[in-house]
């Protein structure tokens, strides 16, 4: 018999118009923050990046294909990592190519930014079918400069500043002997071995402490009279709602149920 509560159709009807009350003022909720995020201020860009694209060299402004607003995701794919692209970008990212066709025709371009080597992105994008834009930032400053890619000094020093928050040297040491975990969503301390970062840092070909020198988050800008405008990053848990397969499990009985990194590539699942 089943541990969870259980009652009529009515029983069950009750329940649901009250969660759909609460359900109702987290949409308004959400409604109110996407407008504040519209209104922070733009911040001009001028410095000057230069990024590896399909078709060549690239500015930032180039990026943006004719439309006036760009958004980037900030996928970690370093240069260090010897198998491919983070595999929980690769299970965000799997589904940009959908998204990307409608935003192209809604003035938004949609694209990942890595400092992994053009040939890698190119490489990696071929073998998970993807289309949709990817460009390289290799040699730049910009992942830098937006909070997604640290050096080892930074780690050890602890001058790494996340997710709007200087991270501590001793989660910095964490990171380097590969017990990190939790992958910016939470989560407790655990082996190397059993830890998500551990198992994400082995999956791109790498060490912990490689590994976790990139970082996820996404990023907005706007192009107006030719000028390159930051709008909005966000990073960590603020990536949930891109995530597309946690909107579904949420919605699901179980929920997320997850004690663990469960997912793989999408070509890494037995044929089950």
């Amino acid at each position: 018999m089943t541990k969870h509560l259980t009652g009529t159709r009515e029983d069950w009807l009750a329940a649901r118009l009250e969660l759909l009350k609460a359900e109702k003022e987290h949409t308004r909720r959400s409604d109110e923050l996407a407008q504040r995020r519209q209104t922070l201020p733009w911040v001009r860009i001028d410095k000057k990046y230069r990024f590896e694209t399909d078709e060549g060299s690239a500015s930032l402004a180039d990026l943006f294909r004719g439309r006036s607003q760009l958004l980037v995701y900030h996928f970690m794919f370093g240069p260090d990592y010897a198998v491919g692209g983070c595999a929980t970008c690769s299970t965000i990212a799997d589904g940009f190519n959908g998204f990307a066709a409608h935003l192209m025709h809604h003035d938004v371009m949609l694209m990942a930014i890595s400092r992994a080597q053009l040939a890698r992105i190119q490489a990696y994008k071929r073998r998970m079918g993807w289309t949709f834009p990817w460009v390289s930032s290799f040699g730049t400053d910009f992942n830098a400069d937006f909070s997604v890619s640290f050096t080892e000094q930074q780690q050890r020093t602890g001058g790494i500043e996340y997710n709007y928050r200087r991270e501590p040297p001793a989660k910095a040491e964490r990171a380097l002997e590969g017990r990190e975990t939790g992958q910016w969503r939470g989560g407790s301390e655990s082996g190397a071995e059993e830890g998500p970062v551990a198992q994400n840092a082995a999956m791109v070909g790498t060490d912990a402490a490689t590994y976790v020198r990139e970082r996820p988050g996404m990023s907005a800008f706007v192009l107006e009279d030719g000028v390159v405008y930051h709008t909005y990053s966000t990073y960590a848990r603020g990536l949930d709602g891109l995530w597309g397969m946690y909107q579904w499990l949420d919605r699901a009985p179980l929920g997320r149920n997850e004690t663990g990194m469960w997912w793989r590539r999408h070509d890494e699942y037995d044929n089950r």
